[in-house]
């Protein structure tokens, strides 16, 4: 009798083994995680840092550079081109993306990875050698530009292996670090080709190679060096892991997914599809409006404020790398907030800062931009409409034999007025803040609502949907930008940004992670 109540006792008191879920059909892939797989899978998963990171440094090292160096090698290009070199580089990531993704599904992830790397490192190059065809040299940066984005499609592989690879618990505190080190790529990108235009534009030349190194190729062959260095790594480090929203150790997640669906755990049709198509919407609006903003500094600074190609890649990679700066301490405050908080607050709060970023920047008073000489070179005076109340003198060349300041065949140069440095400064610091935060929050929103499901596609869906503003961003802006003026392309931006928020606020409720919405 005592044995019978003390085997009854046993039963109903579950110990520490004792699965959570006893019914789930999945139970069998469960296995306790040894210290051993726990270092193993925390290695890994900084290694995911570390290929975010060398993503980031691969975009934005040349970020600044591109427009002087397009004008160097092809004279025939103009600011409208800019904007679809810049874009290539995300229409080259969003169509690879969804590729990767469904890739890392269904393979190991070091294929993905390594093979999208390699695209990277030879992309690089080929941006090293654009100058050298006697014609159609910005078609040929065009190319390059296109498939570094291609290898940048591994994003999607990164993310959805770190969401798969932690614990809903550990997974927002994951997201954040990986999003500050895809900002310290940021800051040290920019910070590199800042520190590379001491180089020159002239630099040395390996005649035996046929290549210039000077301050526009520098950073590309940085980044070709440091892709090999990232492959090197993913070969001796990286291994798959897999973890549950409750920390426990599963087979890797290629093995068992196809049993994981057809056990019904996490099926397409237990995913909140409209929650899913909000996120993406949200992460297209964010990566829109840092797009436009990244693409634009350059053309506006050197507009403004009459800087020459040298000084606007020196002053706007320090103020990108400064961003950058910003950006870390955001994802480190993201980590403590969001716990009190939650994730959606922050990306709310995130996209108000964003809009007053940008209508900071709108033009305002009768203060009006230098004009450039270039384009009136018959003229002796100009003479700007009387509500300016402004005659100045088109602006001589510098003692580089540059013309510097707005050209006037942009013609709301004679009637916008100037954005002067203070509000381009200020916008800098509060789209600083409000970008990353923004960020941060929505993929690692998204990868909750997913819950445990094998992520490779949804996440490649998210990274296309990303670089589709991308795509879009930069070729809008420089479109309405050169026709219409900074006025019209930060009032839409404003607009925008403001109509997010409010389909944000709508969909509020929806936004909950996948194990809450089911009680898992």
């Amino acid at each position: 009798m005592e044995t019978d109540e003390s085997a009854r006792i046993t039963e109903d008191v579950p110990d520490e083994t004792t699965p959570l879920l006893p019914d789930d059909p999945i139970c069998d892939k469960v296995v306790p995680e040894t210290p051993l797989q726990y270092k193993s899978r925390w290695w890994s998963i900084r290694i995911m840092y570390l290929t975010m990171f060398l993503s980031s440094v691969g975009f934005s090292i040349v970020i600044t550079s591109i427009w002087p160096y397009l004008q160097k090698v092809d004279h025939t290009a103009d600011a409208s081109f800019l904007g679809w070199v810049v874009a290539a580089y995300s229409l080259g990531q969003m169509l690879a993306s969804p590729i990767f993704g469904w890739w890392s599904n269904h393979r190991p992830r070091k294929e993905p990875l390594i093979t999208s790397i390699s695209i990277n490192v030879a992309a690089n190059i080929l941006y090293a050698y654009v100058h050298l065809p006697s014609s159609k040299n910005k078609y040929y940066m065009l190319m390059a530009r296109a498939f570094v984005g291609i290898g940048a499609g591994n994003v999607a592989v990164v993310r959805s292996y770190v969401a798969g690879a932690t614990s809903i618990r550990e997974r927002t505190g994951a997201m954040a670090n990986m999003s500050a080190c895809q900002a310290l790529g940021f800051i040290l990108g920019p910070g590199f080709q800042a520190g590379m235009a001491y180089i020159g534009e002239q630099g040395i030349t390996w005649a035996a190679l046929d290549l210039q190194v000077n301050m526009y190729t520098a950073p590309a062959l940085l980044g070709a060096i440091l892709g090999v260095v990232n492959i090197v790594l993913i070969i001796l480090i990286l291994r798959e892991h897999h973890v549950d929203d409750l920390g426990r150790y599963l087979n890797s997640i290629n093995d068992v997914s196809e049993e994981r669906i057809q056990a019904g755990e996490n099926t397409d049709g237990n995913i909140d599809h409209m929650a899913v198509l909000t996120s993406n919407i949200i992460f297209f609006v964010v990566l829109f409006v840092f797009a436009v903003f990244e693409t634009i500094s350059t053309p506006l600074s050197m507009d403004m404020y009459a800087w020459s190609r040298a000084q606007a890649t020196f002053y706007n990679g320090i103020i990108l790398a400064s961003i950058g700066v910003e950006s870390i301490f955001v994802f480190l405050a993201v980590k403590i907030v969001s716990k009190r908080t939650g994730d959606r607050a922050i990306l709310l709060g995130g996209l108000f800062i964003i809009l007053c970023g940008f209508f900071i920047l709108l033009p305002w008073g009768n203060t009006f931009p230098m004009l450039q000489w270039t384009d009136v070179r018959n003229a002796t005076g100009l003479q700007r409409p009387l509500d300016g109340i402004v005659k100045l003198t088109p602006n001589m060349p510098n003692n580089t034999g540059e013309y510097v300041g707005c050209p006037v065949r942009q013609k709301w140069c004679l009637y916008t007025p100037a954005v002067h440095l203070a509000q381009y400064l200020t916008a800098d610091v509060l789209i600083g803040v409000g970008y990353p935060a923004c960020n941060v929050m929505s993929y690692t929103l998204y990868s909750k609502i997913l819950g445990p499901k094998p992520q490779g596609v949804y996440m490649g869906w998210l990274t296309a949907s990303g670089s589709g503003a991308r795509t879009v961003g930069p070729v809008f802006v420089s479109q309405v930008y050169t026709n219409l003026g900074p006025r019209w392309a930060f009032s839409i931006i404003c607009v925008l940004v403001g109509a997010t928020a409010a389909f944000l606020c709508a969909t509020y409720k929806r936004l909950i992670a996948f194990s809450v919405k089911y009680g898992r």
